[in-house]
């Protein structure tokens, strides 16, 4: 047991049929039905794979899709193919989550064997707008529709879904209340890596924050702040402007503008009175990047023209953070210097990267963007943790006690 919740190590598997949550959440590609991604699924294939090796029955229940609005979603199939062709075994799947044909189908089932069902979004109690309106409690979710026709078949649960462990969902923290539940291999590595990371990181630690996430950021610095987690913040994208613009520094006309058109301006107040307190640990950018007729151009602090717009930090503050990522013990990060996604404006991003690869202090990266960036630049191999995670990392991270973490540890009570 770890942080009150069982590992795998501790459930008997042979013979037992197992409700095994995953988040394989992935980019369609609707016009030829494939995924554009599979790193997801290919994080979860050691517990799947130990599950089936050691004679389970193995019943794979995921999401595909954002569940904001009907229309995204899609369905498991594909990843049904993916996980075969990567487990090297039959992964057989059903166009049914919790129906007849999805429970005989679970009953027919061999030790070993493993059946992936269909979107579980596809039940209206697995919906945001179910989870964001009822509020049911984890008690209550047990008696919802899914849960009471699935959990009497399984001998077990087991989440393997980090990634989605900030949401309130029957397949996420309903299980947990009525059989015995374990955390998969992934979800463990999660959650252990980024719990050592808030409780006793290697010193100095140091957060490199970015992108555009703003209430994200936010909420995470002024928890490892006030906590006294990070040693130092490196920011970088919207995050700098902001905390720029807070201190009456000048950023463009162009970014004031995007910062206020984003309805943003409610963060210039705290990010003063965040500096105000914190103002030693927080590092803000030397000088800026912006692009004019396609080439980058850059210049102090003191010399932004007035009518730009910041898209990425300077080679000055480049060598300012790559210096202390490589003094550092403990980095995280979330996400990139700039808009990356273009050439004029991803040197400091890139150059930030390179600097992450090549310290040897303990990195550990999280949030879409921040992968693509890894991905973008080959540098996946050489980071210390790569974390699926946006928002349940970012929600643990300040400070919450995620939904399904709650319910795991109840769930370890059970049996």
């Amino acid at each position: 047991m770890r942080f009150g919740i069982r590992t795998l190590d501790e459930a008997q598997l042979a013979g037992k049929t197992v409700l095994c949550r995953v988040d394989i959440n992935q980019p369609v590609d609707r016009a030829s039905g494939t995924l554009k991604s599979i790193n997801r699924i290919q994080a979860c294939v050691p517990t799947l794979r130990e599950l089936s090796d050691k004679g389970a029955k193995v019943v794979v229940l995921a999401h595909q899709g954002s569940d904001i609005e009907y229309k995204n979603f899609y369905t498991t199939r594909p990843h049904a193919q993916v996980l075969s062709q990567l487990l090297e075994r039959p992964v057989q799947w059903i166009d049914d989550v919790c129906g007849p044909a999805a429970r005989e189908k679970i009953a027919a089932l061999k030790d070993g064997e493993i059946l992936l069902l269909d979107n579980v979004r596809f039940v209206a109690e697995e919906q945001t707008l179910f989870e964001m309106k009822l509020r049911l409690t984890h008690e209550q979710q047990a008696k919802t529709l899914l849960v009471e026709k699935l959990a009497p078949l399984a001998d077990l649960y087991v989440c393997d879904a980090f990634a989605a462990a900030h949401r309130d969902q029957p397949s996420l923290c309903g299980f947990e209340q009525v059989l015995p539940s374990y955390m998969g291999r992934l979800f463990e590595k999660e959650f252990c890596t980024v719990s050592q990371v808030m409780e006793s990181p290697d010193r100095p630690c140091v957060f490199v924050l970015g992108g555009a996430k703003i209430s994200d950021a936010f909420l995470m610095m002024q928890t490892v702040l006030e906590r006294g987690v990070a040693d130092q913040i490196l920011t970088g994208g919207l995050v700098a402007n902001i905390f720029l613009a807070a201190l009456g520094k000048s950023i463009g006309q162009g970014s004031v503008d995007f910062i206020m058109k984003s309805n943003y301006g409610e963060y210039i107040g705290k990010a003063a009175a965040l500096y105000d307190q914190f103002g030693g640990k927080i590092t803000l950018p030397e000088d800026l990047a912006w692009v004019c007729g396609g080439e980058r151009q850059e210049a102090s602090l003191e010399q932004i023209p007035g009518d730009i717009a910041a898209v990425d930090i300077g080679s000055r503050t480049v060598e300012t953070y790559r210096q202390a990522i490589l003094n550092a013990k403990t980095v995280f990060v979330n996400g990139p210097m700039g808009v990356f996604e273009q050439s004029p404006s991803e040197y400091g991003t890139q150059a930030v990267w390179q600097a992450l690869a090549d310290t040897q202090g303990f990195t550990v990266l999280g949030g879409g963007d921040s992968i693509t960036a890894t991905e973008k630049y080959g540098l996946t191999e050489q980071m210390g943790y790569i974390c699926t995670g946006g928002g349940a990392l970012i929600r643990f991270l300040s400070g919450e006690e995620l939904p399904v973490v709650k319910a795991l540890r109840h769930g370890a009570a059970i049996g």
